[in-house]
């Protein structure tokens, strides 16, 4: 395999295949990862407020989704959106397009991430400040609104990158169903022509160049944050409540 990595013509073979096999693939794992990401964000966000609530029906839903998504793999996960999903559409005869059980397996599996990142973020915020908050009618939502979310913004970007990042090495996952990725089109070019090593350096190749960004991204926020100050309590005794 080594001899082969160094073989003139498997790379002229490559070249000639990279138009309408790589750059397919790799636009896709773009979209899927920014779609993906929206999702993860969203769900994130949505539960990560219900760990941190005091309605423990809200805490309890929490618990059941992180827990049950975390220990469960995602291989797994995506292969019952595939087989399932499908079921719910049968009688119309409608079909779930591959992009869209992508974005699902990595936004509602890195959204169980994100939600505990959240809630670790919430949780660093002095409960004082919600008290405060509620001492001048704030609602549970505007207090996370306006106060908590903002503040806890600047503690949880470094984590925030760090899923990011993973998301995009796991939309390689779709392969498994055909999902039309970057590691999708690698597997198809490979198997077709026998030139493994030209395919995997050339996929690992570009994963680098969406993952090195996020990477650094990553490095300089948790570097960033290091500096900032630590959360202090906000004096609401004057504010207007709208």
């Amino acid at each position: 395999m080594i001899k082969g990595l160094f073989d003139a013509k498997r790379w002229d073979a490559l070249f000639k295949a990279f138009p309408d096999y790589y750059i397919p693939g790799f636009f896709m794992t773009l979209k899927i990862s920014f779609v993906g990401l929206t999702v993860a964000l969203a769900l994130g966000v949505v539960f990560g407020m219900f760990s941190a609530t005091k309605f423990k029906p809200l805490r309890i839903l929490s618990r059941i989704y992180v827990e049950f998504i975390q220990n469960t793999p995602l291989a797994l996960q995506v292969m019952c959106y595939y087989a399932v999903l499908p079921m719910l559409f049968s009688s119309s005869g409608f079909r779930i397009p591959k992009f869209v059980l992508g974005v699902i397996g990595v936004g509602v599996y890195h959204g169980a991430y994100i939600s505990e990142v959240i809630r670790t973020g919430i949780e660093a915020i002095p409960k004082g400040q919600s008290e405060a908050a509620a001492s001048q009618g704030f609602s549970y939502m505007d207090t996370m609104y306006h106060i908590i979310l903002p503040q806890t913004i600047k503690i949880i970007m470094p984590p925030l990158a760090n899923q990011a990042l993973n998301l995009v090495k796991n939309t390689s996952i779709l392969a498994m169903v055909a999902g039309m990725d970057l590691m999708y089109f690698t597997d198809s070019w490979g198997a077709e022509r026998g030139y493994f090593a030209q395919a995997y350096f050339t996929s690992a190749l570009m994963y680098f160049i969406i993952c090195f960004p996020l990477a650094r991204l990553a490095r300089y926020l948790e570097i960033r944050s290091m500096r900032l100050p630590a959360p202090k309590s906000l004096d609401l005794q004057d504010e207007e409540v709208a």
